[in-house]
């Protein structure tokens, strides 16, 4: 008679797994977050000055 080697991974085998790839994911929601903030966006050149005081008074 035959064993069946179907073995399941443990507890902690699984948790130190996901905890890795949870780490791996951080540190590459950092980078991106570190390389968009290098990017220079066009900002506006002109301010806009808009007066909102009659819409207060009106609530």
């Amino acid at each position: 008679m035959q064993l069946k080697y179907n073995r399941q991974p443990s507890f902690g085998s699984s948790l130190i797994r996901t905890l890795i790839k949870l780490l791996l994911l951080a540190i590459v929601f950092v980078f991106v977050i570190f390389l968009i903030e290098k990017v220079n966006f066009p900002s506006p050149e002109k301010k806009f000055n808009i007066d909102v005081t009659s819409d207060v008074k009106k609530l």
